[in-house]
């Protein structure tokens, strides 16, 4: 070995410690750095030159040329990186939900500073005082009143679940244009990435940290998988659907329904167009993003991303009690409700809505039937045909029906919240019903009958629930529910935290910039420096000694 090629040497370790202890010194600097991957440096031996080929030799005769800073890679774990992805948007989906269950919590507290409760209570107490004196004109005008505040406070409770239904509709939008924003970004740092490394001279690790920092918050948004090219580009799938490849980025659309506003996202690549560039609906089932058909499963992982949490809390339309059923007859029958329960029970908004509608469907025609069955039941015959009086108990001289306390402002959509209004007749002078029979004597039936009506324990919140409540006892059993689900939500979505937790921890312990083994490095990069400048120093002391004595 030449004393010349020592210097080849020496010089190699000088300038592969330098460059380690730059990559040392960037870590430092950016051990607080949110996103950023912990850098290390891959040495290699440079090629050897080979003097001589003996074969009876144990080896060559060759002269190494020293070390080779081969590259600075990043430090990660690809299966601690699908785990914390995967369970991150695992714990979105919960984390929406519990938003939801807690929105409703809140809008079943104060109301313009009474509660639901209140209301629903007081018309009890109503029932029950005209069920003492029936013909008490006082006491019928205090059970029209608590049937107006009853009305008007159910209402009011069912307009906030709308509006936050609405306010649901507006994230799926927002988490929607996030999703298409950073598939371009992705798509954007893959091409920034391909134009560094293509030279196969730098590495673009500060780029490729931007980059999984962009995967990371993908993944709370949707259910993904990530793979890499060939030549190194981020490939994602979303929902089983290719989302960003090489040079593409997939748009995701959003079909808004005219009836309801409410926003359903779409692959526009999958639907059909027609001339003037609306989608075709037949089209939107096999192009939509979520399957929310499919059970909600940690089994199956259809549990995961904020974005599918919003869609099922929000629903696909304004439920109401019609959709508490277990089967229906359409499109058979194309007047039928095209709703079942099992459409419905993911959405806890509609589960809520739906319960709470049938609540004060219940309410509203239970009275009004109990009436219309007290008119009926004094009804003249004069024609033996059964027709209703001119003018009788309980009928109305203007229409020659029963007085309805309730009405409906649109008779064929039936007793629903929105649907129904309070006889203002009634309100003007309750003494109308007047609970008395036309031989003079006080109906006590038809009172025994209203008080039976919230008494009775015939009525489910859903057909899953098997215990029966009573209409009195029905809110709370409404509320009990809510509670529950909530608490059992939080807890779920507490569990799903901690796992979150534990996963970036292990990964950070992976990616993360540890100070002290950083100094480690760098004392053991600083102490070879300094063995390869002694090294170059004792060479270079010898070829002074060989010059000096030549030349003497």
């Amino acid at each position: 070995m030449s004393l010349f090629s020592g210097l080849y040497v020496g010089t190699s370790g000088l300038q592969t410690s330098q460059n380690a202890l730059n990559t040392v010194a960037h870590n430092m600097v950016n051990v607080d750095t949110e996103g950023y991957t912990r850098q290390q440096i891959s040495q290699v031996t440079r090629h050897y030159n080979t003097i001589s080929k003996n074969g009876s030799a144990v080896s060559y005769q060759q002269i190494g040329l020293g070390v080779s800073y081969a590259e600075v890679k990043q430090v990660r774990d690809y299966f601690l990186d699908k785990s914390y992805r995967k369970e991150s948007g695992r714990g979105g989906f919960y984390n929406v939900s519990c938003d939801a269950i807690e929105e409703i919590e809140e809008i079943f507290q104060e109301l313009d500073g009474e509660t639901f409760s209140n209301s629903l209570n007081n018309l009890w107490v109503a029932v029950q005082e005209l069920d003492k004196d029936p013909s008490n004109t006082v006491n019928q005008g205090v059970f029209i009143q608590r049937c107006g505040e009853f009305i008007s406070r159910a209402q009011s409770v069912y307009d906030n679940l709308c509006k936050y239904q609405d306010d649901l509709n507006y994230t799926v939008k927002q988490k929607t244009d996030k999703i298409n924003k950073l598939g371009m970004e992705i798509e954007d740092l893959n091409e920034r990435i391909l134009k560094i490394e293509s030279g196969q001279v730098e590495h673009a690790n500060d780029l490729r940290d931007q980059r999984n920092a962009k995967v990371d918050e993908l993944s709370k948004m949707a259910s993904i998988s990530v793979d890499t090219d060939i030549e190194g580009n981020f490939i994602i799938q979303l929902e089983g659907v290719d989302f960003v490849t090489a040079g593409d980025s997939k748009e995701i659309g959003l079909y808004e329904d005219p009836i309801t506003g409410f926003y359903t996202p779409y692959w526009k690549t999958l639907a059909e167009l027609d001339s003037t560039g609306e989608i075709i609906l037949s089209s939107l089932d096999s192009a939509e993003v979520f399957d929310l058909s499919m059970d909600i499963s940690t089994d199956l992982n259809t549990d995961i991303g904020e974005l599918k949490s919003a869609l099922v809390a929000r629903g696909d339309h304004r439920a109401t009690y019609e959709d508490l059923q277990e089967t229906t007859d359409y499109p058979t029958n194309p007047n039928a409700n095209p709703y079942v329960y099992s459409d419905i029970k993911d959405s806890v908004v509609m589960n809520v809505m739906a319960e709470f509608d049938r609540l004060i469907h219940d309410v509203t025609k239970g009275i009004n039937d109990k009436i219309y069955e007290a008119a009926e039941r004094y009804y003249i015959t004069d024609n033996g045909a059964g027709t209703l009086p001119p003018t009788g108990y309980l009928i109305d001289n203007y229409t020659n029906e029963p007085y309805k306390v309730f009405n409906l402002s649109q008779p064929s959509d039936g007793y629903t919240t929105t649907n129904i209004s309070i006889n203002e007749t009634l309100v003007q002078a309750p003494s109308l019903l007047g609970f008395i029979r036309p031989d003079g004597k006080v109906d006590q039936v038809c009172a025994d009958n209203l008080k039976n009506l919230f008494s009775e324990e015939t009525h489910l919140l859903n057909p899953e629930v098997k215990t029966k409540t009573s209409l009195a006892n029905y809110y709370d059993s409404l509320i009990s529910q809510v509670s529950s689900t909530g608490f059992i939500m939080r807890g779920i979505s507490s569990n799903q935290e901690i796992t979150v937790n534990n996963l970036s921890s292990a990964r950070e312990e992976v990616v993360g910039v540890s100070s002290d083994e950083e100094l480690s490095n760098m004392i053991t990069f600083q102490n070879a420096y300094n063995a390869s400048s002694r090294f170059i120093n004792v060479v270079s002391e010898l070829l002074e000694h060989i010059i000096n004595t030549l030349g003497s």
